[in-house]
């Protein structure tokens, strides 16, 4: 196809009607006109595809420079300026759920849940009770979550900040005293906490 063709219909193309636009409100949907496109896909990756025992929770920066008030700004990425997608993918890389970020959501947050506690949980929500494993990095991990995913069968692995809520009070920095080769362990149920200093 020609580009200034595909840039034609790229110009009238609409997935939403925007007379069924929703009042803002409380529960007003920053990705409505994309909603149903996501939520199609995310149907598909559930009938079409069984995922493989090793899962990963990561977040990725799809470059865009159009204007929406969802739009990030990290200065560490390579692409520093986009639409951040929280992905649950498998060891070969196929995505089997997203959801988009689209600002602080003070919804999904509680007492006893942070927003990124309820992302995790919301993405694993189709893998409940099948044993699969769960990998991510410190920018969602906790001992709550640990817990959580645990009750609901979902075993994870994870690198953690030592000051994150219930961790062992031995694992903050003034504790964290340690000499070349040592190793220090903290368990707890099936919750373990290890700590080491490389030689």
């Amino acid at each position: 196809m020609a580009r200034d063709k595909f840039l034609h219909i790229l110009r009238f193309l609409h997935i939403a009607d925007n007379s069924q636009r929703p009042h803002e409100g409380e529960e007003y949907d920053r990705l409505w006109k994309l909603r149903t496109v996501f939520d199609k896909l995310n149907e598909a990756y559930a009938i079409f595809y069984n995922p493989s025992e090793h899962l990963a929770v990561d977040e990725v920066i799809v470059k865009f420079q159009g204007r929406v008030n969802f739009r990030q700004y990290i200065p560490k990425k390579r692409k520093r300026f986009g639409i951040k997608i929280y992905k649950l993918c498998n060891e070969s890389g196929y995505m089997y759920d997203m959801t988009v970020y689209l600002g602080r959501d003070s919804h999904s947050a509680t007492d006893d849940m942070t927003a990124t506690h309820a992302t995790v949980r919301h993405l694993t929500s189709r893998v409940e009770g099948l044993g699969h494993k769960i990998f991510m990095d410190n920018f969602f991990s906790s001992p709550r979550l640990f817990d959580d995913l645990d009750r609901h069968k979902i075993n994870s692995c994870r690198t953690v900040w030592p000051n994150r809520r219930d961790m062992s009070s031995d694992f903050g920095p003034k504790h964290l005293k340690l000499k070349r080769g040592d190793v220090r362990v903290r368990t707890r149920g099936g919750l373990t906490a290890l700590v080491w200093k490389d030689r």
